[in-house]
């Protein structure tokens, strides 16, 4: 959990001064759809997707950002659907990267299996732009801890070296106050 929650000027402030990883958790999804039958990552037919409510709100988000003038760099998603059309409907573009979804090669209880995902969370991103991702809830819990990220959440992460911390998180609903708060200053 962040330290202290930042006033909404506060955290426009300081994402567009950049240096950080945006982490996305996929908007929502239709729980009623499986992933147990997927032949891989692009089997958008037999994996759980984006609802129209899971559109909706990265569209908002897409918009959000780009109203404040946050800027964003590289776009990094897992390589699922519901992952790669969360950051498109809100950046535009997404860079496939299995990394964000963990190594297949070890167990989900092994801590190795994320260890790539913990190399971008400790990334340095360079001042003037973030760097985004769009993944999953379950590798982020596995490398941040508790709680997990709900559906269309944003964790706002800044390096500590070979370690990092979470600056704030930002719930998908929570952007319209955001937008409005700033409007006003």
């Amino acid at each position: 959990e962040p330290k202290a929650a930042l006033a909404p000027a506060a955290l426009v402030s300081e994402l567009r001064k950049g240096g950080y990883v945006l982490y996305f958790r996929h908007a929502a999804t239709d729980f009623s759809q499986s992933d147990a039958k997927s032949r891989g990552p692009t089997d958008c037919a037999n994996q759980r997707n984006l609802t129209d409510k899971g559109r909706d709100e990265a569209r908002a988000i897409g918009r959000a950002f780009a109203e404040l003038g946050i800027p964003v760099g590289q776009v990094l998603a897992s390589p699922m659907c519901r992952t790669d059309e969360t950051a498109k409907l809100i950046f535009g573009k997404a860079e496939p990267a299995p990394a964000v979804r963990g190594d297949p090669d070890f167990p989900a209880a092994d801590p190795r299996r994320y260890e790539t995902l913990r190399k971008l969370l400790t990334a340095l991103v360079p001042a003037g732009t973030n760097l985004a991702i769009s993944g999953h809830g379950n590798p982020f819990y596995s490398v941040a801890g508790p709680p997990r990220l709900q559906e269309g959440e944003m964790a706002v992460i800044k390096s500590a070296g070979s370690d990092f911390e979470v600056v704030a998180k930002v719930p998908p609903r929570a952007w319209r106050g955001i937008l409005a708060a700033v409007r006003k200053e």
